[in-house]
């Protein structure tokens, strides 16, 4: 039989869903942004392989009508401007709220979560059957949440950067220069891209019972077999 078990404090849920919408129009805002001006390539030289994003993905959202991206330059430094703040203060009540209720203990890498962080993935890729988790998260889970708490601090850091080049000039150099803390700030856009689409695909996999876990702070779970001094007795 299954039990009913705590799973995530009001505070964690809340914030995961505030910052979640934050990240998702920074995100959308920041693509309108870099329309104007999309320097990254890989190539050699004056040799271009593929632009970072090909013409393809703009000629695709050139066509949807309302949702077109190109000439949208100022709507985009609005919205990025007005959700930066939200978007900055749901991460660090998040941050708090960790400490507070003391969840990072379950999510902080430890010395077990290298382990654990290659059993999950063979078991993702079919090449061992599951093994489940000795605490809530098992070791991949530990290294990309702690990761996106590490990309929202270089996210925030090279933004004010980018902002305030002069007053923060400190800053600024502290990262590199200001071109250094564009291609940071940009590397943290695709980081938190590869990060949601993974994120998204685990909880689609995992079932409705953990997404619905993040909402109402209680999650089914197995029901653990008796202790045998107990089915003695």
């Amino acid at each position: 039989m299954a039990r009913i078990v705590r799973k995530h404090p009001w505070i964690i849920r809340f914030c995961h869903w505030a910052n979640f919408a934050c990240l998702i129009t920074m995100m959308w805002s920041g693509m309108l942004i870099y329309w104007a001006h999309r320097p990254y390539r890989i190539g050699i030289g004056d040799w271009t392989l593929v632009r970072l994003f090909p013409d393809s993905f703009y000629d695709f959202f050139t066509d949807l009508g309302p949702l077109r991206m190109d000439h949208r330059l100022a709507e985009g430094i609005a919205w990025h401007f007005a959700f930066m703040w939200p978007f900055l203060l749901t991460g660090l009540a998040y941050t708090v709220g960790l400490l507070w209720t003391r969840e990072w203990r379950s999510l902080v890498p430890n010395r077990k979560s290298i382990r654990d962080a290659m059993r999950a993935i063979w078991n993702d890729i079919r090449l061992r059957k599951h093994v489940r988790p000795e605490g809530k998260y098992n070791g991949a889970q530990r290294f990309a949440y702690t990761g996106v708490l590490v990309l929202g601090l270089f996210s925030a850091a090279s933004g004010f950067a980018l902002w305030k080049p002069v007053q923060l000039a400190w800053l600024t150099s502290l990262l590199g220069g200001y071109q250094m803390a564009r291609a940071i700030h940009f590397a943290c856009w695709l980081g938190f891209a590869l990060f949601l689409i993974v994120h998204v695909v685990q909880v689609m996999r995992a079932g409705w019972g953990n997404f619905f876990g993040m909402i109402s702070g209680w999650e089914r779970a197995p029901r653990e077999p008796a202790m045998e001094s107990g089915e003695a007795s």
